[in-house]
């Protein structure tokens, strides 16, 4: 999952979620340096991501993808997702998305002294630009898409994947809607187990 997913199935505890956004960025177990709550955040993210790439609904999606973009099908089907869960932000939280990624976005800057530095050079693009809110508009989607396919010398040709989006959109949705029921569901029952025994 990318970013805006990974956020929401946090929960609602600051330091949980700035963990699972930064986890990417935290390699073996050093993810013991952090304060608890972060650490659950990290673990959470890793549990997920496994999750996420084993189950059969999300397979069918990037199968879709995978003749034209190879391995990078499963990283666009991150992002198409989150457009999903963007543009459907109402069946999931009683709180606007602006509102949601505002506090995001101060929370950050709340606890800038332990993001990792990577995170840190990112984080003004990503508060200026509105990255998360961005994801609710199909203009948004081909932006990130764009830029992640710069990341790759322009190799990956990720920034063409916005046409399948809209050839295949609802199957995309019908995909991302049950799959995210799963996951919602998993990640709420993996907080419950870390908080036991991180």
């Amino acid at each position: 999952m990318n970013y805006l997913a990974h956020i929401y199935l946090s929960g609602d505890n600051d330091l949980v979620t700035i963990g699972n956004f930064i986890a990417d960025g935290i390699k073996g177990h050093r993810y013991k340096k952090y304060p608890k709550e972060i650490q659950i955040g990290i673990l959470l993210h890793r549990h997920i991501d496994t999750f996420t790439d084993a189950h059969k609904t999300v397979r069918l999606s990037t199968k879709r993808l995978h003749e034209k973009y190879s391995h990078y099908s499963g990283v666009i089907v991150d992002i198409l997702y989150d457009h999903f869960l963007a543009k459907n932000w109402q069946n999931y939280s009683n709180v606007p998305l602006k509102l949601y990624v505002e506090h995001f976005y101060a929370s950050l800057e709340d606890n800038f002294a332990i993001l990792p530095a990577r995170i840190q050079k990112m984080m003004p693009y990503m508060i200026a630009d509105n990255w998360l809110l961005s994801y609710a508009s199909i203009n948004g989607i081909a932006k990130v898409l764009s830029g992640m396919n710069r990341r790759t010398q322009n190799r990956s040709g990720m920034n063409e994947a916005v046409n399948e989006l809209e050839e295949f959109y609802s199957e995309f949705e019908t995909e991302f809607t049950a799959f995210f029921e799963e996951l919602i569901a998993f990640s709420n029952k993996k907080i419950i187990e870390l908080n036991r025994t991180v």
